[in-house]
């Protein structure tokens, strides 16, 4: 029946709209009941985790070394190794994400090559990690005779953000608006003065979101770094970029793979450690995007 027929018909679309209000209210509940679901289930597994570790952390536990005893079990190693690969990892891959960033949206010439290099970034951010843990073994540790060390892991972590980075860059990019380019063109500033001075500044808010998940992504990294070589047992701390390391994720992967029962509340301590680092990590760079929202 046609739609002219149907609304020719009140009863019938009376019951067709009924249908759909039915129809939507279902999905509706459907996806609240999932959402309430996962909800559920990340507190249940978050207070068991506090549960069990908050006891675990004392000055002990943060400035020890591992041990073959869990009472005597510290993850200060591992909390270093992990400063220093987001530290490296935010220096290197920022700058880099958003230079390529800029020069896509802003400078190069729509091409078939820049099609073609603006797809195979959006195609990396979905590459598994583990990929990238082969490139960094092959390319940083071997090639360049980097060796297991904290230079090698930031260096794969980096390229395993890129593709983060520079999409949500390109996307602060193109919220800037318009007017803003052409009134600096207008008063004869260059391609350069405009995105330096210009662009930039009115974008880094959002460039910097992108660097949070970058980063909110690579502190729990754990297949590219045991690819590469990163030590599950250590009993010194780095010093230096160029040192063997682990990181937090191994150290509790390892306590967790540990027969002991005292070890899972060890582990349970270490994923309480690693949530507050990152949340701490994440405040430090929303504070930083809110301070240049309100600057600009």
């Amino acid at each position: 029946m046609s739609a002219k027929v149907a609304a020719g018909v009140p009863g019938l679309a009376t019951g067709r709209r009924a249908e759909r209000s039915a129809g939507a209210l279902a999905f509706h509940l459907a996806l609240l009941l999932a959402l309430l679901v996962a909800l559920l289930t990340l507190a249940t597994l978050l207070v068991d985790v506090a549960t069990k570790g908050v006891g675990w952390l004392d000055r002990g536990f943060l400035s020890g070394l591992d041990s073959r005893f869990p009472e005597r079990a510290g993850i200060r190693p591992a909390l270093v190794g992990t400063t220093w690969l987001m530290v490296l990892t935010a220096a290197i891959s920022f700058p880099l994400g958003v230079g390529a960033a800029v020069y896509l949206e802003e400078m190069a010439p729509r091409t078939r090559l820049a099609a073609l290099l603006e797809l195979n970034v959006a195609n990396l951010a979905a590459v598994p990690s583990v990929i990238y843990g082969l490139l960094g073994l092959a390319a940083f540790v071997r090639a360049m005779e980097l060796g297991r060390s904290i230079m090698a892991g930031a260096l794969t972590l980096s390229l395993l953000i890129l593709p983060v980075i520079i999409v949500a860059s390109r996307e602060a990019l193109r919220a800037v608006p318009g007017g803003i380019r052409e009134a600096a063109y207008a008063v004869g500033a260059t391609t350069w003065q405009v995105t330096w001075r210009q662009t930039l500044p009115a974008a880094l808010p959002g460039m910097l979101t992108g660097l949070i998940l970058g980063l909110s992504r690579a502190i729990g990294e754990t297949a590219p770094l045991i690819t590469l070589g990163a030590l599950t047992y250590v009993n010194f701390v780095p010093r230096d970029p160029y040192d063997r390391f682990t990181a937090m994720p191994i150290q509790i992967y390892n306590w967790v793979s540990r027969p002991q029962v005292e070890y899972q509340h060890v582990a349970a301590a270490g994923i309480v450690l690693l949530l507050g680092v990152l949340l701490a990590m994440n405040a430090l760079a929303v504070s930083l995007r809110n301070r240049y929202e309100r600057r600009w």
